[in-house]
């Protein structure tokens, strides 16, 4: 099969890999789109540990059932069409016995370290695989995985009515994270530089928009960094109002490092709180999506075929358009 391949840091190619096979209790899914992640790009540059090389990356995406291990559960069938959670939690590790799996101290996940689904077809296991309906399209199926992270982001920061957040970074995960606050009551105010993104912010019902923290106004009850850059996480903790609440949901470097003053978190009763991928929220990703509470046609802006993964690569980097798929059977949107 084609497949998408980081053979080291730095070097991407489009080759040939073996057809997958799928194991006693797996299954083996024809990729029909596969979604360009920021961590995809610190795959490709080294800077994510887990991951070994080389490696098929891949790790946002939906397809049909094309094989059936013997032992599968879930009576999944050839033609079903599935999103798939791509986590590899152990399930006896002190965390996944804790039912935080996300933190499982033996963590994967299909398309970081073990073979993902830029390439024609992918083994996973069935128990990860969660029927989409026929009026969901493959691309907007590919969302659910994004959208999956981003509920338990919310769950994570907690939402009341009528607060005041202010969200720092208008890619896909900033524009899937500002219509979950929204939907929980949430007044949303929304910066990104590119003026392009906060065009689709406001279309998607943003209070308010601007290009620097610093032009808010400041005041804010909660913050969420989608970025991942260390000055936009230090400005989203700048602009909270007394008691407010932090969360750092964009993925940065390992090696990043931000500036805060504790005498300000212990003042100000500061809560600063994480969000680490995806934990029992899938299934609620895919009734968001097939429920129409999510809206998914502004964000999905490019799609390419799999012998473009080098530029749908370069795509995310330059921060062009929002949403950038690989779909293996050659559609081509966007361009």
């Amino acid at each position: 099969m084609r497949a998408a391949i980081i053979t080291e840091p730095g070097t991407v190619t489009v080759g040939e890999r073996p057809d997958p096979a799928p194991a006693p209790d797996g299954v083996v899914i024809r990729v029909g789109a596969c979604g360009v992640c920021g961590t995809d790009l610190h795959i490709a540059d080294g800077e994510f540990p887990p991951s070994p090389y080389p490696l098929v990356p891949g790790h946002e995406f939906a397809g049909w059932v094309a094989g059936v291990g013997e032992r599968a559960p879930g009576g999944l069938r050839p033609g079903d069409r599935v999103a798939v959670d791509p986590s590899l939690f152990c399930g006896y590790c002190e965390y996944c016995r804790a039912g935080r799996g996300n933190l499982c101290a033996n963590w994967g996940a299909v398309g970081d370290t073990v073979d993902g689904a830029f390439a024609e077809y992918v083994a996973v296991p069935a128990a990860n695989c969660h029927r989409v309906p026929d009026t969901m399209t493959m691309r907007e199926a590919a969302l659910v995985e994004p959208l999956s992270c981003a509920v338990h982001g919310v769950r994570r920061i907690g939402v009341e009515a009528g607060e005041r957040f202010l969200l720092v970074g208008a890619g896909t995960m900033g524009l899937l994270l500002q219509q979950l606050l929204q939907n929980s009551g949430a007044e949303v105010t929304v910066v990104d530089r590119v003026p392009e993104r906060l065009a689709t912010a406001e279309e998607l019902g943003a209070a308010h928009t601007a290009t620097d923290a610093a032009r808010t106004g400041g005041g804010f009850d909660a913050a969420v960094d989608a970025t991942g850059a260390p000055a936009a996480i230090e400005a989203a903790l700048t602009a909270l109002r007394r008691g407010g609440r932090l969360l750092v949901f964009g993925v940065a470097a390992d090696d990043a490092r931000i500036s805060l003053s504790p005498f300000r978190i212990y003042n100000d009763e500061i809560t600063v709180v994480g969000s680490m991928a995806v934990l029992h929220s899938f299934g609620t990703a895919v009734t968001l999506l097939s429920s129409g509470a999510v809206r998914t046609a502004p964000l999905l802006s490019h799609a390419l075929p799999l012998e473009s993964f080098p530029r749908a690569l370069g795509l995310v980097r330059s921060g062009a358009g929002v949403k950038v798929q690989v779909t293996p059977d050659g559609n081509e949107t966007g361009a």
